[in-house]
């Protein structure tokens, strides 16, 4: 019988990048892009939080937001819609084939990274709760219709180009504690 680190360890295959956004300035719509970069401790070249200065080493856990893209039906049915523009959610990546909500480590010695294409790699950080601004977007209960299903939140820990077809690979990796 296998134990809890093993478990927690077995992805069956690798995810998909199937989108990239970018949101310039609050408020403002969120630009989709084929590829862009990744920057260590700021998030993505040209989305609003990459143009923060840090304010602590490595940068704030909400340097990336990423949504599942099998979450995308639940949230329109949740909100009695056809369907949801992932731009209107404003996350930065929306990814397929990978339970997101697995993609964070239940043990502090052993981290688990994505790798996102063949340079990116990020660390889930934890969960990216919908905002007000959901029921303006969606409609009345539009915040519930996203709660539990918002995304995550992640930092970038090495940089480089991503671009929408990447893979999305699980990494563990073994740390002191």
């Amino acid at each position: 019988m296998k134990n809890l680190r093993e478990l927690t360890s077995g992805f069956r295959r690798p995810g998909r990048l199937d989108a990239i956004y970018l949101r310039p300035r609050r408020g403002v719509a969120a630009i989709s892009v084929q590829s862009t970069s990744a920057l260590v401790d700021h998030g993505l070249a040209g989305d609003r939080s990459a143009a923060r200065t840090p304010a602590q080493p490595g940068g704030g856990k909400r340097q990336v937001t990423l949504i599942q893209a099998e979450h995308l039906p639940l949230i329109a049915a949740w909100s009695d819609r056809g369907d949801v523009d992932p731009a209107e959610l404003r996350r930065n990546l929306v990814v397929s084939g990978l339970n997101l909500l697995a993609a964070r480590s239940p043990f502090a010695d052993q981290l688990l990274h994505l790798r996102i294409g063949s340079e990116v790699i990020i660390r889930v950080t934890g969960p990216c709760d919908p905002c007000s601004r959901m029921e303006e977007v969606l409609g009345h209960g539009g915040y519930n219709a996203m709660r539990g299903h918002g995304g995550m939140t992640a930092r970038v820990v090495v940089g480089g180009t991503l671009s929408v077809g990447d893979s999305v690979q699980p990494e563990f990796v073994p740390c002191s504690v």
